[in-house]
C-alpha cells in the first residue's frame, strides 16, 4: 500500500481541509476593548479611526480600514487587537495569504498569541518545506501562558480547539523525518485532545488515527498490536473507496502478528479479526479486552538444522548449502554428524571470489554469503596460483574438506586447485570417396 498517497487522499476525502475553529473568532467584548475601558485611546482622531475600522460590516472593507489604521498609527496601544481583527477579516474574506501575513505580524507584537500561532501552524503544516517551523511554533503555542484578558472558560475553549492542530503539526513533522516514536507520541496526544469522540471518526481526527497506525508498524521494532488496532479503527470510518485498502493493510499486519506462516488456514481467514473490527469501531483506544494472540515463534536455526539431520536417512544426499547451514547453526552433535560425511572428501566448490592470493581464495558460496559479499569457504591451494582471480568474479575450485568454524561460519578446504579443463572430444576424421566415372 502506498501510504503517502492514501494519507493525502484520505485527508481530502474526510474533509481535513476544515475551517479554523470557531473558538478563534473574536467575541464582542474583545472587539470593543478600547471602548470598554480596558485600553484607552487618548487621541480622538485615532479613536475615530479605530471605531470606523472595527465597525465595518464587510470583511473586505474592515480589512482595508484596519490596514489603513495600522499604517497611520503603527505604534497604537490597540495594535495587537487590530492585528487580530485583521486576521479575522482576511479569514472571512477567504484571503489566506494575507491572513497568514497578518498572523506573522501579530507574532512580532505578541509571540505567544494563540490565535496567530494557530493560523501560522495550520497553514504552514500544509507545506512540507515549512513543517519544521510549523512544529516549532506548535510547541511554542502548547507552552504559551494564558492571555491575561481571557477568562478561564474562554481559555479552556481555545485550548480545546487548538491543541489538536498543534499536536497534529508536531506529529506530521516527526513523521516526515521518520522519527516514529515522536510521531506516535504526538498523534496520540492529538487524539486525546479531541473533546468529542465523533471528531476522530472523520476529518483530521480520522487521519491522525490512520497515521498513528502506520507509525506503529513502521517504527523499529514494530508494534503490531497497536498498529493493527489504529489501522483497523481508521478502516471502520474511512470513506468508501479507501476503507477496503486500509482494511487490507490492517489485516495484513494482523496476519503477520497472529498467524504462523505455515498455517495456510489462518493466513487465508485469520480468526479473531472480526472481533477486533467490532471493538475498534466502538473504542478509540484499545480496551483491556483487546488481547490479540501472537503466533508461535518460528523454529530457531538450530531447530531447523536438527530437523534436517533427523529427517534425512543419508546425510550424504544433502545439498552442499544444507550441509553448510547445519555446520553453521547445528548443535555440536548435529554439526559433527554432517562433518563426518564431508571430512576428507574432495569436491568442486563454485562461488564468487571475495578475496584471493596466490596461496588462498575466499569464496562466497551460499546465497546469503553472496548477498552480503562475505566469504563462507576458504580454498587453500596445493600450489600457488599463477592467475589470481579478481574479487567479484565467479570461479570453481577443487579441494578437500579439511576443517570448519561455526562462528564465524567458514568451511576450509586443502589441496585446492582449479578444475582440470575438459579436453574437447576429437571429431572423427571424414573419409572422402572418389568416384571414378567409367
Amino acid at each position: 500500500m502506498k501510504k503517502v498517497v492514501v494519507a493525502s487522499v484520505l485527508a481530502v476525502a474526510t474533509g481535513a481541509a476544515f475551517c479554523l475553529p470557531a473558538a478563534l473568532a473574536l467575541d464582542d467584548g474583545q472587539t470593543q476593548g478600547a471602548q470598554s475601558g480596558q485600553i484607552t485611546i487618548k487621541d480622538p482622531a485615532e479613536y475615530n479611526a479605530y471605531t470606523n475600522a472595527v465597525g465595518q460590516s464587510s470583511p473586505a472593507a474592515k480589512a482595508q480600514a484596519v490596514e489603513q489604521f495600522l499604517q497611520q498609527y503603527p505604534n497604537s496601544v490597540v495594535k495587537e487587537e487590530m492585528l487580530e481583527q485583521l486576521m479575522a477579516a482576511y479569514e472571512q474574506a477567504g484571503q489566506g495569504d494575507k491572513e497568514l501575513d497578518a498572523a506573522n505580524r501579530l507574532l512580532q507584537v505578541n509571540p505567544n498569541s494563540l490565535r496567530a500561532l494557530t493560523i501560522v501552524v495550520y497553514m504552514e503544516q500544509k507545506d512540507p518545506s515549512k513543517l519544521d517551523d510549523a512544529s516549532a511554533k506548535a510547541k511554542q503555542a502548547l507552552a504559551a501562558p494564558k492571555p491575561p484578558a481571557l477568562s478561564d472558560a474562554d481559555y479552556q475553549k481555545l485550548k480545546a480547539a487548538t491543541t489538536p492542530i498543534f499536536e497534529g503539526a508536531i506529529a506530521a513533522d516527526a513523521n516526515s523525518k521518520k522519527d516514529y516514536k515522536a510521531a506516535i507520541d504526538a498523534y496520540t496526544a492529538e487524539l486525546k485532545a479531541y473533546t468529542d469522540p465523533t471528531q476522530t471518526q472523520s476529518g483530521p481526527g480520522l487521519l491522525a488515527t490512520y497515521n498513528l497506525g502506520n507509525a506503529y508498524v513502521q517504527q523499529d521494532p514494530k508494534d503490531l498490536v497497536n498498529g493493527v488496532w489504529f489501522l483497523t479503527r481508521a478502516a471502520q470510518f474511512a470513506p468508501a473507496g479507501y476503507k477496503d485498502q486500509i482494511e487490507k493493510a490492517a489485516e495484513y499486519w494482523y496476519k503477520k502478528y497472529h498467524c504462523a506462516t505455515t498455517n495456510a488456514t489462518c493466513m487465508a481467514n485469520p480468526d479473531g479479526y472480526s472481533d477486533i473490527q467490532q471493538l475498534a469501531k466502538a473504542n478509540l483506544f484499545p480496551p483491556d479486552s483487546y488481547k490479540p494472540v501472537a503466533a508461535p515463534p518460528p523454529p530457531s536455526p538450530q531447530d531447523l538444522a536438527h530437523q534436517a539431520v533427523t529427517s534425512t536417512p543419508d546425510l550424504k544426499t544433502l545439498a552442499l548449502a544444507d550441509k553448510e547451514f547445519i555446520l553453521a547453526n547445528g548443535t555440536p552433535e548435529d554439526a559433527g554428524k554432517v562433518w563426518d560425511v564431508l571430512k576428507d572428501v574432495t569436491a568442486e566448490v563454485p562461488g564468487t571470489v571475495v578475496s584471493a592470493t596466490a596461496d588462498s581464495v575466499q569464496l562466497a558460496v551460499s546465497d546469503d554469503a553472496k548477498q552480503s559479499q562475505k566469504a563462507d569457504f576458504t580454498i587453500n591451494m596445493k600450489t600457488p596460483l599463477k592467475d589470481i582471480p579478481t574479487a567479484g568474479t565467479n570461479a570453481t575450485y577443487v579441494g578437500t574438506f579439511d576443517s570448519y568454524t561455526q562462528n564465524p561460519a567458514m568451511i576450509i578446504l586443502k589441496d585446492g586447485e582449479a578444475p582440470a579443463k575438459k579436453t574437447p572430444a576429437k571429431r572423427p576424421a571424414t573419409t572422402t570417396h572418389h568416384h571414378t566415372q567409367g
